[in-house]
């Protein structure tokens, strides 16, 4: 039988233990995350993260325990506070995200609410968000109140001025994707076991640097690149919220039992915020409006009744009460597909697959109606089959939602799902309800009524 004190060990074991002794709660939260050490052929920082495991360079073993223990707590925090997944999720939001402006913010953050520790030592290099705020947007904090009101994302928009690239003579629209997708890592490990950063691109953004974010680089140009984001280890959205929520939890949990002692200086803004995905919500609100529900029948009267005899005790008879007979009609899924706005390959391969599903769990039939401000096609399907998988979308006509609702009314479904960018007209409100999916760039778009599903 192996010896398991030496399969598990690890070159942070020592600070891990370090940890657990002085904060039981808030340090045994290096027990919830993976360690792995990088061969010493690899080329990597001391230590670096993908957002689940702690990767360990051959430099961290001869540096001294505290700086160990520092750097260990550092790389658990930012694993908890989700940021290499934050990254990710924000670069869907907005196109181009620099990798190293969005580091240093999370450092600032992370060293910020360990900078009160006397048993752990943070690099001399170290930026902290109090001294951030106050070189780059002028803002004097003291650093709890700037841990309760700064979040990662809320920093990174502050700092980001870079202006936005131009593409075919004409500037970039504000939150579309570009093709870059975020600065390119420097120092990232590339060797066997090293996380691959997901967050790089093919080649440097062409956008430079403004004011702040100059002087952001600056301040944390000494710091080495520890977040390394990886969209292999950040999962399906389902599981992420999940996963972000069980984090929030035990950061809960291990801060309110540590007390005075806790990693967190105080409860930070910066806590992963958890969100119900959109197929879940979509599967949900489907899924009701779809069931199967039954008549009432007034043609017999309901079991109660009868077991009653119609009366209630001697000479009171009871109102008639009517029974109830399964339904026949089969219920029908409008889907609207707006063919004038641009939707990604992803997204779209996200949403079929969800409509599919559920269609056909539901034994529903669906009616797929495909236009901008006209209808193009109307294909009605089966019960349980749909397919969405070969819509082509054409891109920058104009669009008028009130003829694809019409269309859709002459089908009378029980529930629509119209997806577009929202921009457009309505003219008219049905009186079957309406989901309107809108892509996270349009998310800011008001519908005109019904229900607001944003997809990310």
């Amino acid at each position: 039988m192996p010896d398991l004190s030496v399969l598990y060990q690890h070159r942070g074991t020592r600070a891990v233990q370090r940890m657990v002794e002085f904060a039981p709660s808030t340090g045994g939260l290096a027990l919830w995350v993976n360690h792995h050490d990088l061969p010493v052929d690899t080329e990597a920082p001391a230590v670096m993260t993908d957002g689940n495991t702690v990767f360990y360079g051959v430099e961290f073993e001869v540096m001294p325990l505290e700086d160990q223990v520092g750097l260990v707590a550092h790389e658990v925090l930012h694993i908890a506070l989700r940021h290499p997944q934050r990254f990710l999720d924000l670069r869907r939001q907005i196109g181009d995200v620099d990798l190293q402006l969005f580091n240093i913010c999370a450092d600032a953050i992370v060293n910020s609410t360990l900078g009160h520790l006397t048993w752990l030592r943070l690099p001399a290099s170290s930026v902290y968000l109090d001294q951030l705020l106050g070189r780059v947007l002028q803002q004097k904090l003291d650093v709890e109140a700037a841990l309760l009101e700064w979040d990662v994302e809320k920093l990174y928009r502050a700092i980001d001025d870079r202006p936005e690239q131009q593409q075919n003579g004409r500037q970039q629209k504000p939150g579309s994707r570009s093709q870059s997708g975020g600065e390119a890592s420097e120092g990232g490990a590339q060797g066997d076991g090293a996380p691959k950063s997901d967050g790089t691109q093919e080649r440097p953004s062409s956008r430079q640097d403004g004011p702040k974010s100059s002087k952001v680089r600056e301040l944390g140009g000494q710091t080495q690149q520890d977040l390394a984001p990886s969209e292999e280890a950040q999962g399906a959205p389902e599981a992420e919220a999940e996963q972000a929520r069980e984090w929030s939890e035990r950061i809960l949990r291990g801060h309110a039992g540590d007390g005075a002692f806790s990693m967190l200086r105080t409860l930070i803004a910066d806590l992963a915020k958890t969100r119900t995905p959109w197929e879940q919500m979509l599967r949900t609100q489907l899924a009701r409006a779809l069931a199967r529900k039954p008549d009432i029948s007034w043609s017999r009267p309901s079991r109660s009744y009868i077991a009653n005899q119609g009366r209630a005790g001697p000479n009171r008879r009871l109102p008639f009460e009517p029974g109830f007979s399964p339904t026949k009609n089969v219920p029908r899924l409008a889907v609207i597909v707006d063919v004038s706005g641009s939707i990604a390959d992803d997204l779209m391969e996200r949403f079929a697959r969800e409509i599919e599903s559920i269609s056909r769990r539901q034994e529903a039939g669906s009616i797929l109606i495909i236009g901008d401000d006209k209808v193009r096609s109307v294909t009605l399907f089966e019960p349980g089959k749909i397919n969405l998988r070969d819509i082509a979308f054409t891109g920058g006509g104009g669009t008028d939602f009130t003829p694809l609702l019409e269309e859709a009314g002459k089908h009378r479904p029980d529930i629509a799902v119209v997806l577009t960018d929202l921009e457009g007209p309505a003219n008219l409100r049905p009186r079957f309800p309406v989901i309107w999916a809108v892509p996270e760039a349009y998310a800011a778009a008001v519908q005109p009524f019904g229900r607001k599903l944003t997809l990310s």
